[in-house]
């Protein structure tokens, strides 16, 4: 995901009136501090979004294990989707006035306490509270962090330039971490002994890493004097910029609603409709999609950002196609293939949905602007699938699938067509 920064002074410490500047060995130092910190958010990054994918191949074991309906995997989604909406309207724009350590370091807190639960209490109400408290944490820690690595990067090289390569790391380490989750969720149940309990006590000793790590990073915004009051996050354009806004919002929006797809009810659907019951297989699905985000995101990073747009348009809508097809062939290496590619579309579009909405405000709103951005995508990768879920409580699974590729492929083409034109 990519943010634009404000431009910063050329010296790494700003001189304050009146005061000499910064000796050159405490400039150095600072900017060491910076380069280490930056590389300290990124794998707590990285770790706290890999664990909001772990149980995506655990879900089949879940559902075979206690009986229950494809539409339960759905509502034990949703909750998830509901945390993280709910944290980013409650607090994802609060780093802007409370420092962005404080709210990375709740965020890691709160996905250790979802991870102890999935551990004590595993029966289908635990799994809703533990998905619901991973995604209170998610929402905390996505706009955040990605406001956070940018600026420990341009404050660490002294130079405001650096900020598009902290954007190419945050997308990489967001979208990376989510592949790796499911990848490492599925190697372990489908070889280690325990598999409803070993990946959790995993991440349990990655998530202590993280936060130990994050208490040693500088914080990169100044608390105001004056006490700011609490307001919620609003999804509102900023002035003068409401078709720029809508144009990135629903571009995420679009781009999430794939992601949802392969980390709900894709595994059930290779499990029920292609009989691929192998819980790495499914693990290795779900890393596949978010993996070609990823990935995509870095090999065309030197692309002009128009030309990623309209590109992710044509690899997701084109993947998408290839996926329903493969869905009514029964092949399910196309089925996979498919995904793949529209995972690809998915990072390039996603990346520039960000870039343009943290270009529309300077660096006093971007956390909050962010939050607002974040909080439409991720309700695409909620409201999709629970509508899905409901769907087929009455109607076959097949039609239901095609309907969605349908919707979000639409949304795609409208609006990534609407934010390459403005690009």
């Amino acid at each position: 995901m990519a943010t634009v920064l404000e431009p910063v002074p050329t010296a790494s410490v700003p001189v304050v009136p009146g005061r000499a500047p910064a000796p050159r060995g405490r400039r150095s130092h600072s900017r060491r501090r910076h380069g280490a910190g930056f590389w300290a958010v990124a794998f707590a990054f990285l770790t706290v979004m890999a664990f909001a994918t772990v149980p995506a191949p655990l879900y089949v074991i879940y559902q075979a294990r206690d009986g229950f309906p494809t539409f339960t995997t759905t509502i034990v989604f949703a909750a998830y989707g509901i945390g993280v909406v709910g944290s980013l309207y409650l607090a994802g724009h609060r780093s802007d006035v409370l420092g962005r350590k404080p709210l990375i370091l709740v965020s890691i807190a709160l996905e250790l306490v979802a991870a102890v639960l999935f551990l004590v209490w595993n029966d289908v109400t635990g799994l809703v509270v533990a998905r619901l408290v991973t995604g209170l944490g998610i929402g905390t820690l996505t706009a955040t962090a990605t406001a956070h690595l940018g600026e420990l990067r341009v404050r660490a090289t002294g130079s405001d330039a650096s900020a598009k390569g902290a954007s190419v790391v945050a997308g990489m380490v967001n979208l990376g971490g989510l592949s790796l989750g499911a990848l490492v969720g599925g190697a372990l149940a489908e070889f280690v002994g325990q598999p409803l309990m070993v990946p959790y006590v995993v991440f349990v000793v990655a998530l202590v890493v993280a936060f130990v790590v994050v208490l040693a990073v500088p914080e990169t915004v100044d608390r105001p004097e004056r006490r700011v009051p609490w307001r919620p996050q609003r999804v509102q354009a900023p002035a003068g910029q409401g078709g720029a806004f809508w144009a990135a919002g629903v571009v995420a929006f679009a781009a999430f609603g794939v992601q949802g797809l392969f980390t709900s009810v894709a595994p059930t659907f290779l499990g029920t409709t292609f009989h691929v019951t192998d819980r790495l297989a499914a693990g290795a699905t779900t890393f596949g999609v978010f993996a070609a985000s990823a990935v995509s995101q870095l090999v065309f990073a030197r692309l002009a950002q128009r030309t990623q747009i309209l590109l992710g348009v044509v690899l997701l809508v084109g993947g998408l196609v290839v996926l329903g097809t493969a869905a009514v062939l029964l092949q399910v290496a196309g089925f996979i293939g498919g995904g793949v590619v529209a995972g690809a579309g998915v990072g390039l579009l996603f990346r520039a949905a960000i870039a343009s909405a943290g270009a529309l405000v300077g660096p006093e709103q971007r956390g909050g602007v962010l939050a607002a951005t974040f909080l439409i995508a991720y309700a695409g990768l909620t409201v999709p699938v629970v509508a899905v879920g409901a769907a087929l409580l009455v109607l076959p699974t097949l039609p239901v699938l095609l309907g969605y590729v349908v919707v979000v492929a639409a949304l795609a083409v409208v609006a990534g067509t609407r934010l390459a034109a403005r690009a």
